[in-house]
């Protein structure tokens, strides 16, 4: 009789890869990547490309340091990940070291000296993005008008052009091709008094979000459907974020939809699809008992809707990300189930 080597029990069947998982979200983002360039233009096929060289880089460079064998980590996607996180969220004409500036934030700083893939506290994406957005606010804010407005966008030549020179190709000029966000127009206009509906008249605006927006969120949407579909991804954070974003908007919309914008406006504006399904997902700095993600993707939108509406910046995604993964820990130390036998004063207690 033929023996095969066992290990110890409990046998349970292999699960994925880290690569496998990584190149199943890189696979995801592809739809709301392709309708984020057909929007604005091929310069965010540069800023991917740029980010995901400078990521590699810096994630060599901290392998050798750390005497840690290149291929493996190298190969398992993690850093190309990160890095297009972090480029969907650049303007497309961001000069070339925002990339630079914000890939050594997050792989060196957000991920390596944390200890690595799977110890870092905080979403590296995210810390990149912060870093830039802070320390760089007018190139941050330099977006192009989507795809159907008054202005064309820069072709792939012109678009790699600014990004390495810093200057835009003749005929088009920075104050003439940038556009404030929806989420920044409507924040401003609504500061000075204007009506909801009148704001909404603005050409930057579509049917339920931003135009050109709702769209990519869409996208993003299928895209998390179909990470929920492979079971990459828990259902309850991107539930709980956009349900929850739903739930607190929807009263004062009802009460006065002249001063509070459509609940789905604030779903299809800005980064809180992508947020929702990609980045509040991460298994590492995200919770991870049951309740833990519903506590976390709830408070995730309740914050972002507090920074839109209080804080200094348009779109608070980023921001609300990081402070839920500051607490990640103590919600998963007070939420973890109960472990059979044990009595139920103990559970979730430290």
């Amino acid at each position: 009789m033929r023996q095969f080597p066992t290990a110890t029990a409990p046998h349970l069947p292999a699960g994925r890869s880290v690569r496998q998982v990584m190149a199943l979200v890189l696979l995801a983002l592809l739809p709301g990547a392709a309708a984020h360039v057909w929007f604005f233009g091929p310069g965010l096929i540069v800023q991917m490309t740029l980010a995901v060289a400078f990521a590699l880089a810096f994630e060599a460079a901290m392998l050798r340091l750390r005497d840690r064998p290149l291929r493996p980590f190298l190969g398992d996607l993690s850093a190309p990940l990160t890095a297009v996180l972090f480029a969907l969220c650049l303007p497309p004409l961001a000069p070339w070291w925002i990339a630079a500036i914000g890939m050594f934030a997050a792989i060196v700083f957000a991920k390596h000296l944390y200890g690595g893939l799977g110890y870092n506290l905080f979403n590296p994406a995210m810390v990149g993005y912060a870093v830039v957005l802070v320390c760089f606010p007018r190139e941050m804010t330099q977006w192009p008008p989507p795809a159907g407005l008054d202005v064309a966008v820069p072709g792939f030549a012109d678009s790699l052009a600014a990004i390495l020179t810093g200057t835009l190709p003749a005929p088009w000029q920075w104050d003439a091709i940038s556009r404030a966000t929806p989420l920044d127009t409507l924040r401003s206009l609504a500061a000075q008094g204007e009506m909801i509906p009148d704001i909404r008249d603005n050409p930057v605006f579509g049917t339920l979000g931003g135009r050109g927006w709702e769209w990519i969120a869409t996208c993003y949407l299928l895209g998390g459907l179909f990470l929920l579909w492979t079971r990459v991804i828990d259902w309850r954070v991107p539930v709980a974020t956009l349900g929850g974003v739903i739930a607190l908007t929807l009263p004062f919309w009802l009460a006065d939809p002249d001063v509070h914008p459509f609940p789905l406006q604030h779903v299809f504006s800005g980064a809180l699809m992508l947020a929702a399904f990609f980045i509040a997902t991460d298994p590492v700095s995200g919770c991870t008992t049951p309740r833990g993600r519903l506590i976390f993707g709830l408070a995730v939108g309740v914050l972002t809707l507090v920074i839109r509406r209080w804080g200094g910046y348009p779109d608070g995604v980023a921001f609300a990300v990081l402070l839920m993964n500051c607490a990640a820990p103590w919600i998963d130390l007070h939420t973890r189930p109960r472990i059979y036998g044990e009595s139920r004063g103990r559970s979730g207690a430290a």
